[in-house]
């Protein structure tokens, strides 16, 4: 994708009652998705999430809002290819999650938005983990980078907040899917 960054942010732009959004930060992950972030409603430092998708295609979704359910069910389904990778893969969420830190001021989001960050300073990870990208709908950066900031997300409006997590151990657990929908699509927002 060749857009300059005010473009990538026009192009992320979504418009709320009658005013338009705009994006604190855009990532490109991978050349299927383009997250951007932008400033929440919960919290001083709340932040929200949306995505954009090249279809199959290669045009691009509308913005997206991710759920927890979305990124569970693409887990689930890889999960099924290569059991103890995504076991593995899940650990080092659990790992990541026990490291995230809420956003607590101004100088703290400008580091955390950074996508040395979020995503850069796990290169390793995204090559251990890379063939996985072959089965479900996303691609490894992407589940890394979604993942981080939805922890960081449910940290800044709620610093003991478990749910993310929560997920995260019932996926490796491999718990019964009744219980991984219920966690997943519990409606906290």
């Amino acid at each position: 994708m060749t857009m300059n960054k005010k473009e990538l942010k026009e192009f992320m732009s979504f418009k709320n009652k009658g005013r338009i959004i705009q994006p604190l930060r855009v990532f490109i992950p991978d050349d299927q998705t383009i997250v951007g972030v932008y400033q929440g409603t919960l919290s001083k430092y709340d932040i929200l999430i949306k995505y954009r998708q090249r279809d199959k295609n290669g045009k691009w979704s509308r913005i997206r809002t991710p759920k927890h359910i979305h990124w569970a069910v693409d887990l689930l389904i890889k999960m099924h290819t290569d059991k103890s990778k995504i076991k593995k893969f899940l650990d080092f969420l659990i790992e990541i999650w026990n490291q995230t830190s809420p956003i607590k001021n101004e100088k703290e989001r400008e580091k955390i938005l950074d996508i040395k960050t979020l995503l850069e300073t796990h290169r390793d990870k995204i090559q251990e983990y890379k063939d996985i990208s072959n089965f479900g709908e996303y691609r490894i950066e992407f589940l890394i980078l979604l993942a981080k900031l939805l922890m960081i997300q449910e940290k800044t409006n709620m610093a003991d907040a478990f749910m993310f997590r929560k997920l995260l151990e019932a996926l490796r657990r491999g718990e019964d899917i009744f219980s991984i929908v219920s966690i997943a699509s519990h409606t906290g927002r």
